[in-house]
């Protein structure tokens, strides 16, 4: 008697199946979709009925690398990781023989497909916009598939080794001509502020004479400097007038 309640707890059992909290279950029943199952314990009728489980969870797909040409006839490689998830589990396993397959194949040639239509320029400076329009076409497609595109992120992006030689060349031609821009813009604002500075003493009278006096203080701090001071003109007219005068004055006392 004890094994016929074994058999029947064994065959009981054999019925069961279990849907983890992140899968789906779609149950064919004689070959026919019936339905789906949500997480826990379900009743499968074996040889009737199959269930397929579906991960509902975000998968990671790694396109390897993609050998393109630019638009602009540059020859590189491309490669990419696409994040999606299944959304609906019918369609999954109805639709599509086997999605992940199907994903990583659409992956690849709407990534060659859109990265050839690019210049390298383009490529180089908006590669976010042009994950972007990946993530489109990709999403847009699978749709049907019951899958959804959560993300797509351009990786690496390899150029051949003479076309890195010239595009390091170009940006060391560009930081140059920034450095000369700089420099030059630098030159004019100092010559401008010496012009407004020379406007500022020549209007001011005496300014130029204590300018003067600040430099040879400022010099004097250092005793290794040595000190050419150079007398202004207004100086030297007037130490020539006291030499007329005193002249004139001993003319008149020899005449005496």
């Amino acid at each position: 008697m004890w094994w016929i309640i074994l058999g029947v707890a064994i065959l009981l059992l054999s019925f069961l199946r279990e849907v983890k909290h992140y899968e789906k279950g779609v149950v064919l029943t004689m070959g026919k979709w019936t339905g789906t199952r949500s997480a826990g314990w379900s009743i499968i009728v074996p040889v009737f009925q199959r269930m397929i489980k579906v991960d509902l969870r975000v998968k990671a797909v790694d396109v390897p690398d993609q050998k393109v040409i630019t638009k602009d006839n540059v020859s590189a490689s491309i490669n990419a990781v696409i994040y999606y998830k299944v959304k609906d589990a019918a369609k999954a396993v109805l639709e599509v023989e086997n999605f992940f397959f199907a994903v990583s194949q659409l992956a690849q040639t709407t990534m060659r497909n859109i990265v050839g239509s690019a210049e390298l320029d383009e490529i180089l400076a908006e590669r976010d916009k042009l994950s972007q329009r990946i993530q489109e076409i990709i999403d847009a497609e699978t749709d049907k598939w019951g899958i959804a595109v959560e993300n797509v992120e351009l990786k690496d992006f390899f150029l051949p080794e003479e076309m890195e030689r010239t595009i390091a060349k170009q940006a060391e031609a560009e930081r140059e001509r920034r450095s000369v821009i700089i420099k030059a813009e630098g030159e004019v604002a100092a010559a401008e502020n010496m012009a407004k500075a020379a406007r500022m003493l020549s209007e001011s009278s005496g300014a130029l004479h204590l300018r003067t006096l600040q430099s040879l203080n400022d010099l004097s701090s250092d005793q290794s400097n040595t000190v050419v001071f150079a007398v202004p003109i207004e100086v030297l007219r007037a130490v020539e007038a006291g030499k007329d005068f005193m002249n004139s004055m001993t003319v008149n006392e020899v005449q005496k």
